[in-house]
């Protein structure tokens, strides 16, 4: 306890509810009470220096302290004494302070209820006299009135019965009287309390005969309210009131069931036509060109965009915001909610409230009618939903413009909203999963008509890039300083910037999809209530927009890229080369990094979860990378058989053997390099340049020999003369045997040089095979040696292996010799001065 009063006199003033609860714990072991307020047996301490215990002995206790401390320990035993004295007493006054605060509240609240009990006494006593006057009282008047109280019962009696007689013989005229008045429901209930009597007594003839009447009267009550009830111009409360009426005439409760339905029905059906009125034919024209690819893009588009811009979101023809001209989907939902869904579930209450709510007394009991009123009740309502989902289907079918999705989204939550009152109105009613599935298909064909309205974008921003492409930009020249000797279509000029196009091209087909998934994200809006069916937190985001939509517009994007190289007589038409390198750099970018961000913003803004089989991004970047690599392939093909197809006609068309000596570089030639050079340039604006091995020195400066496969053969072999007795072609043979093998139609890497280097190797092979087929003379194999010496002048720059173009421009004039009739060279200087002259 030293240790506990020692901190409790050193617990700073400020923590009062700490120190309360140490002085309660205090007292409570000083009396030996638990957390509960109950004593508790407690071990006693026989130590007699347990200042705690009961057998403490001071002076026991300080002896011991006066030979086991020193004078300084018994100085600071003595100050925390004091302190815990102090504390103890300062606790135990606030103790006396807050007892005495409740000792003067409990003394009030006794001294209250004392004044309380004293006047509920007098209230008591006063009761009790009270009382005691009534009994006296009560004995008083029945003993006074004991005689005569037989005789006023029964008179009494007599009474009674006859005010029921008067009632019986009165009910004739009553119920004429309210047949009159057409008060039905009166007569009805008036009917009904004599029946059971007037049944009883039948067999007296005075009863028999107001029974008779009775009865006569009722049947001409219910023939009027069956016509009533056939009219069908009553309002629902007066069928009502018919159907109650007739059901307590014990009128057929099936027949009634079908007769009030059937009047449902009519009215119904009639707003059915209303609505079917407001539809156009299901096959209409106008907007469906919107969505079929089939269609050609200059029906599709009301107005061309210009050249410079080929991806104009804002142009008119654009599909997305193409205007509506026909009626608001929003209304026509709004009606068919307003009129017909409202009308039907005014119909179920009412029928409920008749026969299937309705409380079941006396022989209706055991006709079950609520089961049988039910399963009629089922069939009306699917009956008639069916028609009404038909002709909103056929709605939704209409609403073929994706310009504004939301007014469909809103007119699709209105009805999947209005349609829930049917399911709380009549569980088990097929109607609200029918209405589900109507929005689902809806939404499943909105993300066709979205995926087909990007694919007429793309087809028709291609359309306005390949017109800008073939339109010659006005008083300029071809980027990098190449000539313009060609057609666009040979792609020997760079009419607007390809860099420009393509960012043009890439941005806006972006856009597009990011609109698109703006627009359809609108079916999971939190506001819209169908967005948390499972379909639309599940099947919707990942094979919906994500599959169908985003992944099958990519697919498609590489599959109408791919083919562009197929030939010109499959397609009908020739595609010009620098679509080919625009598209092959497109499909690269979306390897890269387009698909990749095209699809987590797909996930983000969908949360997508990955419940279903999709297709991975790893995929399609390859799908992507493949169409890029055959474009280029192709574009390097095109390229190269334009170039060859100039150099086979300058071979074939031309006399080689009686040709004169050669003075100038053909001009076949110099077009060869000047186109070249073009496509450099063209290759350069969207490809990186590449990797090329080391340069020699002399690059341009190599000679050709004239009897040797390859320009090695002269270092090896210097002493070979045209004299020499060794086989000028068993020589080239031995060589091409350890000379490297060159793939012509190698694989394309997408870099500048690559694409140079197999343009180059495909025209300078066209041309060796093309020499190989002709005869030469003298003057022949000399203009083949210019020739050959002015390419290799310009071609080695352009190729990642400058032996290359050596290696097959040395094939060309060994081949030349070889069929030369008379194999003189010409000198080198001459060749070089010709060359430099050209």
């Amino acid at each position: 306890m030293d240790g506990d009063i020692c901190a409790t006199a050193t617990t700073p003033p400020d923590s009062d509810p700490a120190r309360k609860r140490r002085v309660h714990g205090m007292l409570k072991l000083y009396y030996g009470l638990n957390e509960e307020g109950k004593t508790v047996d407690q071990a006693e301490s026989m130590n007699p220096c347990d200042i705690n215990g009961t057998h403490f002995d001071p002076e026991v206790y300080l002896n011991k302290l006066r030979k086991e401390c020193s004078l300084g320990e018994l100085m600071d035993q003595e100050s925390c004494m004091v302190k815990q004295i102090r504390s103890l007493d300062s606790d135990m006054q606030t103790l006396v302070y807050e007892n005495y605060n409740k000792f003067i509240s409990a003394t009030d609240t006794i001294r209250k209820m004392k004044n309380d009990f004293k006047k509920m006494e007098d209230e008591m006593d006063c009761l009790s006299t009270n009382m005691a006057a009534i009994t006296e009282f009560s004995a008083h008047i029945s003993g006074t009135l004991q005689d005569q109280h037989a005789q006023i019962t029964k008179l009494s009696g007599v009474h009674t019965l006859l005010r029921k007689l008067q009632f019986l013989f009165e009910l004739p005229a009553r119920l004429n009287k309210c047949l009159e008045l057409q008060a039905y429901s009166q007569a009805v209930s008036s009917h009904r309390r004599a029946h059971c009597v007037l049944q009883q007594y039948s067999h007296m003839p005075s009863f028999r005969g107001i029974q008779d009447d009775c009865h006569a009267i009722m049947d001409k009550l219910a023939q009027e309210l069956r016509q009533k009830f056939r009219d069908g111009g009553s309002s629902a409360k007066d069928l009502s009131e018919c159907v109650e009426l007739l059901l307590q005439l014990d009128e057929p409760a099936e027949e009634l069931c079908d007769k009030f339905l059937s009047h449902a029905q009519s009215r119904l059906e009639a707003i059915l036509q209303g609505l079917e009125a407001e539809l156009r034919p299901p096959l209409s024209s106008g907007p469906t060109a919107v969505i079929d690819p089939s269609i050609g893009p200059a029906r599709r588009l009301s107005a061309a965009p210009t050249a410079g811009s080929p991806t104009n979101p804002t142009s008119p023809g654009n599909p997305f915001l193409s205007p509506s001209s026909r009626t608001d989907i929003l209304e026509f939902i709004d009606r068919g909610c307003n009129e017909f869904v409202s009308s039907l579930c005014l119909v179920i209450a009412s029928y409920q409230e008749l026969f299937v709510n309705r409380p079941q007394e006396g022989n209706l009991a055991s006709k079950n009618i609520p089961h049988m009123a039910i399963g009629k009740l089922h069939a009306f309502v699917d009956s008639l939903a069916t028609c009404y989902f038909s002709l909103v289907e056929r709605r939704i079918q209409e609403e073929k413009s994706v310009g504004d999705n939301s007014l469909l989204v809103r007119a699709l939550d209105r009805f999947h909203r209005r349609l829930q009152a049917v399911a709380k109105l009549l569980p088990g009613s097929a109607v609200p999963s029918q209405g589900t599935e109507i929005v689902v298909r809806a939404a499943r064909e909105r993300i066709k008509q979205y995926l087909a309205a990007l694919q007429s974008f793309y087809l028709d921003s291609l359309r306005d890039v390949r017109q800008a492409l073939a339109a010659p930009r006005l008083g300029g020249s071809s980027a990098g300083g190449g000539s313009h000797l060609a057609g666009p279509a040979t792609g020997k000029e760079a009419p607007a910037s390809l860099p420009e196009l393509l960012s043009s091209l890439s941005a806006s087909i972006l856009n597009q999809i990011k609109s698109v998934l703006a627009s359809v994200h609108l079916f999971t809006a939190k506001d819209i209530t169908f967005s948390n069916k499972p379909y639309f937190k599940g099947e919707f985001c990942s094979q919906g927009v994500r599959e169908s939509l985003v992944v099958n517009f990519i697919k498609f994007v590489c599959q109408s890229s791919r083919q562009f190289c197929e030939s010109a007589g499959d397609r009908g038409g020739s595609t010009p080369p620098a679509l080919l390198l625009l598209l092959s750099r497109l499909c690269l970018d979306y390897e890269t990094s387009t698909i990749t961000y095209i699809l987590t913003l797909t996930d983000e803004q969908f949360l997508v979860q990955h419940h279903t089989p999709v297709t991975a991004v790893a995929a399609l970047c390859g799908e992507a990378r493949e169409a890029a690599q055959k474009l280029l392939n192709h574009y390097v093909k095109v390229q190269g058989l334009i170039i060859s197809q100039m150099l086979r006609k300058s071979v074939e068309t031309r006399d080689w053997v009686n040709t004169i000596e050669p003075r100038n570089v053909r001009a076949v030639m110099k077009r060869v390099v000047e186109d070249t050079t073009s496509i450099d340039v063209q290759v350069g604006l969207l490809y990186e340049e590449g990797v090329r091995k080391a340069h020699s020195s002399d690059s341009s400066k190599r000679t050709f020999s004239v009897y040797s496969g390859s320009r090695q053969q002269t270092r090896y072999a210097p002493s070979y003369t045209p004299s020499a007795a060794m086989d000028t072609n068993l020589l080239s043979n031995i060589h091409k045997l350890f000379s490297e093998r060159i793939d012509i139609f190698s694989l394309v890497e997408f870099n500048k040089v690559s694409v140079l280097t197999g343009i180059i190797k495909i025209s300078l092979k066209t041309f060796l095979e093309c020499v190989r087929l002709r005869t030469f003379g003298r003057y022949g194999l000399q203009q083949i040696q210019v020739d050959c010496n002015y390419l290799q002048m310009y071609l080695w720059r352009f190729v990642s292996d400058e032996n290359l173009v050596h290696f097959l421009l040395d094939e060309i004039v060994g081949s030349t010799a070889h069929r030369c009739l008379d194999p003189t060279p010409m000198e080198q200087s001459v060749i070089e001065v010709i060359c430099e002259r050209g």
